[in-house]
Formats: C-alpha cells, structure tokens, sequence
C-alpha cells in the first residue's frame, strides 16, 4: 500500500527532531541497533559458504558425477545452477536483507505465503537433529584417528578385532594365505586337517602326503555376504546397528558422548548469535579448502589416481539423454545451495542494508559449485589409489554418502602412507563442514521464533538457544541407538525433500507475482543502487523469478512424486515408519493451507477485500530502520512501484518523524502505483 497524506502528517515537524527519530546511520558499529549486523562483510561471506559447502560437496556431487556421465554432467548441472540455483539463492538473500527479519516474520511481504515460514522452520528442526547426529560420526572417527597415535593401528583396520564377524572380507586372504579354507560355518579349517571326502565338498584336490592343494575350483561359501573391515566397523562398532528398525535396543553412550559435545559446541559458537558464529566461521568455513587442497595433493600423487581421475571427469554425452540426470542436476544444485529452508534469508537478514547482495550471491553460489568439482578430484584421486591396490574397477569402489565418507574413504586412507595423519585431517574436516550447516540451522531456527516475539524473547536469545539445543540434544538420543541408522535414514528421506521443492515454488510465486517482480527489482535497487539494477542482465533475474524457476522446480516436483517409492535402509522399513514419515511430510506442508484459512478468516471486508489484504504487504513491511524505509519509498515513487509499508513508522510499527522538504527533490509525491508486475 502506497504512503498516504497521513503517513507524511510528520514533515511539518523541525528537522532537528526529525533528524533524531530517524537514527541516521553510523559508519561503525551496528547500523540497526536491536538487532544487531554482521561485524562485517567477511562474516557474512564465510558464513553463507560455510552454510553452502557442507557434506553433500564431498559425498554426493563426485558420486552423481560419475552416475550421470562424467564431465558432461557438468552441463545439466551448470544448467540447472544459472535456472533454479541462482535465481532462488539471490532472491532469499534479497528478501532477508531488505527486510532485516527471519523467514517467517518477512513474509509480512506477502501474508499468505506466511505459513511457509513456520514449515520451513518445522523442517529445519527435523535436519537440526539428524545433521548434528551425522557430525557426532565424524566426532567419533577424529577421536578414533588421534586414538591411532597412540595404538599404532587405526581400529578400521583388519579383522582381528572383538566387533568383527565371520563375514569380515580380509578373514578370507589370511585364511587361503595360512593353508586353510573357510568352511561353510564361516570357520577357518586346515586344509592337512580335512579328509579327503571334506576337501571334495569344497573342490579341493592335493595331496595329503606333500600337503601341495589345488584351490581352482574352491569358492569362498560366504562370498556374498562379505564386508570390508571398514564397513564393519562402521556397522558394528560405531553404529552397533540393530538388524531391523523394530529392535532399538539401548542408547550407544560413545555416539551419546559424542553428541553432546557436538550441542556443546554448537551452543559454545552461538551463544553470541552472529557475533560469535560470524568470527567462528573464519576458522571452519576456510579449513576444508586448507585440507581438500593437502588430500588433493597427496592425492594425485598416489599410484592408480589418474584412473579414478579419468573415470571421473571423461564425458559420456550419450548420458544426457536420460531426463534422470537432469533431474539430479536440479535436485543437487537446489540442495548444494541450501536454498528455500529459510537459513539464507535469516543470515541476509544481520546485513547492513546497503550491502551488495548482489555481488554476495553470485560470488557464494559460484565457490560453492566450484567446491563440489574440486572435491570430486579429490575424492576420486583417492578412489583410483584403493581401486588399483584392491585390484579391483573404480566403479565397484565408489559409493555415495556415509558409504563414501565413514567407509570407502576410510578404507583408502588405511592403505596410505602416514594413515592416521591423513585420517585425522579428513574427519576433522569433515566435523567443520558440518557445523558451518549446523551453525545457519540453528541461527534460522532462533531468529525465526524471536523475530515473532522479539519484545519478549530478543534480550533472552542465549537462553532460547540453550532450551532448543537441549530439546534437539534428548530428540536426537533416538538417533544414537542401536537403531540410529534408520532413524537418520527416516529423517533424511521424508524430512526434507519434496518440502524444499513446494517451498522454492511458492517462493517464486509469493515474490514474482503477487509482492511483485517489478517492485521487488526496486526493493533491490533501494539497497545496492541504479548501476546494477538497469543492467539489462538484470532482467535475467525477475524473469526466472516469474516464469523460468518455478516451471523448472515444478516439473523437478512432479517427476519426483511420480517416480516416487517408499526409501529404505538395510531393505523397506517398516508400516509404521513410513507412516511417521509420511507425518513428517504433512506437518512441513499443512502450515501453509491453514495459515491461508487464519489470514482470511482475520482480515476484513467482504471475499476480494480479504483477498486483497492477504496478497498485499503489511503496514510495517519494509527496511527495519525509518530513514531506509524513506530511501526505499523515493526509489518506489521515482520508479513507479509502491513500497508496501508506511513510511511514518519502522519496522517495529513505532513512529518515526520525516525531516521536513524531504521529498522535494521527487515530483508527484502522491503518485501511486499499484502494479504487480
């Protein structure tokens, strides 16, 4: 809604006092002072990496890569990066910004899509407690890498170890290489010690006399169910997984342990909100490049690694063909950015409102893909080096997700010179990467709730994050027992992944066509300034906002809901946890159609009237500060768009004094547009 006359009743008052209400900005400090901004630009830069880059860079993009045809995945992914990725990453940005609220309070830019937010926020709790139970993984290994120092062995290592089982894939070289053969009860027998009779059961001929056998025809009887001794470690000593999820069987205290340092830590970093996470970041969104770079080098100087190299960056354009691959380009460029969960729009929020966000957004969305590819040489270096020392395909090696990071690698650093040095690096890596995730989940999480009560809860945010850190500490216990696995499947499956699609749709909807395209170009223009919004690249951008993206995501929805089958770990889960996920779908979605029937249900006039109040800005939508809501307002008015909210107030609905002839300069004040597009 445009500013009225009575909105600028105030600028007959002197400028003396006016200068005072409106808190003119000061170069150092906080430019808004209740809620406090990023120390600097750096601060926010580090953090929307660190937020961006985090495991899925390391264990999923080299995976897909070599699924999806090599090198020429990049083209699908590049694609889907400029059409969905960017376009979604710039606008959250922008809206968090501009409004300096999180991603439930700024949709006073459009109140029907205010429901998003809350669901957004529902689904941040779901990944807030499985994403810190997978960096208690990586907690558990760096401890049990520094433990090797002392041991001389990292516990992944062979089969002679309490938690191994028959099925130990190494028992059966140690077997063959010491005479014997491995019988059908998983047994080790002597071959000297084994009658003739027995010795044909296995297709053993030799001769007991000269103890000379022919091993030919003997196959080992467990073959098919072999594991690498890494993967038993992980199964049985970290995990001490259960054989279904209906046997939850007791809490793993060491995984329990490791948990609760990873909340401690988590609490520690921001107890401070942005102040202390803002400095944090410059330590562990900068040391995963500091180590992929070492594990690069080590990497491509190991023998086999242009075999893994090759077979990861070769294109095999005839893979293009498969609309599967562009679906995977599109769901893993959507998920890379972490973009429509809200944590984007919350970390823009603690801007200064003239920070280029622009510049911002381009420069993160870009260093993030440039991650994934780098990490992929780093990784597949290393899977040519096992492929070649097990003798063995490089695709048979690779694996995706924990298979990757807590099996396949580890195993591959086992058979490195100076193994636990090159152990004790990747996990820690691996634990900063995670928290840079888990540090804009929880922040969004927060923000959100005191952005919705701020007068109550903005002096008690600490306390706040230390209830919610607790809360998700004893919710996350599930997720350390004997069936943990599963539940941290369950989580992951159903948590967060049609939501994420349904929320960037609406998003693009919300903003492109009812706030509006051309007025949320000039909401931008009123923070970074005419020379970048009439580029006329820039038209790139509301026209994906309106019509590209959310086609694209669309399509991206519906392929995945008709492709769509029930997920499994260690084979279908069970009824009743299918049910629960599909709760956990219902509960992130059903927000929105009842925040729908709440807002139309409170606004008044008759059906186009409510309509019209749901679809249009509130009062104190708009900049946080009085002079930037002015600023805003002379960019509308000279551009022929409406700001939105009043002007006669902040962004806390207080008053605020205009300086007398403040518009002077602008012809036509009382100009007002109402166009949507």
């Amino acid at each position: 809604m445009a500013a009225s006359k009575e909105d600028l009743a105030y600028a007959d008052k002197s400028s003396e006092v006016a200068k005072s209400n409106l808190q003119l900005v000061e170069e150092d400090g906080d430019e808004n002072k209740e809620r406090g901004n990023w120390s600097n630009k750096m601060d926010f830069v580090l953090s929307c990496l660190g937020y961006a880059v985090g495991l899925g860079n390391v264990w999923r993009f080299p995976y897909l890569c070599y699924r999806n045809g090599g090198g020429a995945f990049l083209i699908p992914y590049a694609i889907m990066l400029f059409f969905a990725g960017l376009p979604l990453f710039f606008l959250e940005v922008s809206l968090g910004q501009y409004s300096s609220l999180g991603p439930i309070t700024a949709w006073r830019a459009v109140p029907f899509m205010r429901g998003m937010g809350y669901c957004q926020i529902i689904v941040a709790s779901y990944v807030g407690i499985y994403y810190n139970v997978i960096i208690t993984y990586t907690i558990y290994y760096f401890f049990a890498s520094i433990g090797a120092i002392f041991t001389g062995r990292l516990p992944w290592v062979g089969c002679g170890n309490d938690f191994n089982t028959i099925y130990c894939s190494s028992l059966f070289d140690d077997c063959i290489s010491g005479n014997g053969i491995i019988v059908n009860n998983g047994s080790c027998v002597s071959l000297k010690y084994m009658s003739e009779e027995h010795l044909s059961e296995y297709n053993v001929t030799g001769n007991l006399d000269d103890e000379k056998w022919d091993l030919s025809g003997y196959s080992d009887p467990l073959s098919g169910n072999r594991r690498s001794a890494s993967e038993e470690y992980w199964k049985e000593a970290v995990l001490q997984e259960a054989p279904t999820m209906n046997e939850t069987g007791g809490v793993v205290w060491q995984l329990a342990l490791c948990l609760l340092v990873a909340w401690i830590i988590v609490f520690l970093c921001l107890i401070r909100g942005i102040k202390s996470s803002g400095k944090v970041v410059y330590f562990t969104a900068t040391f995963p490049y500091v180590v992929l770079f070492i594990l690069f080098i080590r990497g491509v100087t190991l023998p086999g690694a242009i075999d893994g190299i090759r077979f990861y960056v070769i294109p095999k354009f005839d893979r293009l063909s498969d609309p599967q691959v562009w679906l995977d380009a599109a769901i893993q460029i959507f998920y890379s950015l972490s973009a429509a969960n809200g944590g984007l729009t919350t970390l823009a929020s603690y801007n200064r409102f003239h920070n280029n966000a622009y510049f911002d957004s381009l420069f993160v969305a870009f260093a993030n893909c440039l991650t994934s590819v780098f990490a992929g040489f780093v990784i597949f270096s290393v899977i040519g080096f096992m492929a070649g020392e097990l003798g063995t395909a490089v695709e048979d090696v690779v694996e995706q997700g924990f298979g990757l990071a807590f099996v396949a690698y580890p195993a591959a650093v086992a058979r490195m010179p100076g193994t636990t040095l090159w152990a004790i690096l990747f996990f820690f890596m691996l634990i900063t990467l995670g928290l840079d995730s888990q540090f804009a989940i929880m922040e969004n999480i927060v923000t959100a709730v005191v952005d919705e009560y701020p007068e109550k809860l903005r002096s008690k945010k600490s306390y706040l994050l230390g209830g919610i850190c607790i809360v998700m500490f004893f919710l996350g216990l599930l997720c350390v027992t004997q069936a943990g696995g599963y539940w941290v499947s369950l989580l992951d499956s159903y948590g967060a992944s049609f939501t994420y699609l349904v929320y960037a749709i609406l998003e693009c909807v919300g903003i492109g066509w009812m706030y509006g395209a051309r007025r949320f170009t000039n909401d931008i223009r009123a923070m970074i300034g005419d020379r970048w919004v009439d580029a006329k690249i820039f038209y790139w951008w509301p026209l994906n906002w309106c019509c590209i993206t959310p086609a694209l995501m669309t399509f991206v929805l519906m392929f995945n809901f008709f492709d769509w089958s029930n997920p499994e770990y260690n084979g279908p889960y069970p009824t009743w946890a299918n049910v629960i996920g599909y709760m956990m779908f219902i509960v992130a979605l059903i927000w929105i159609p009842i925040n729908v029937i709440y807002q139309f249900y409170k606004a008044d006039g008759d059906i186009k009237k409510r309509w019209e109040t749901l679809v249009n800005p509130e009062e104190n939508w708009g900049p946080a500060l009085a002079i930037h809501r002015l600023e805003s307002y002379k960019v509308h008015l000279t551009h022929r768009t409406t700001m939105g909210g009043k002007i006669g107030i902040d962004g806390s609905g207080r008053k605020a004094d205009i300086p007398a002839g403040y518009f002077n300069e602008i012809d036509n004040i009382e100009f007002d547009a109402n166009s949507r597009v």
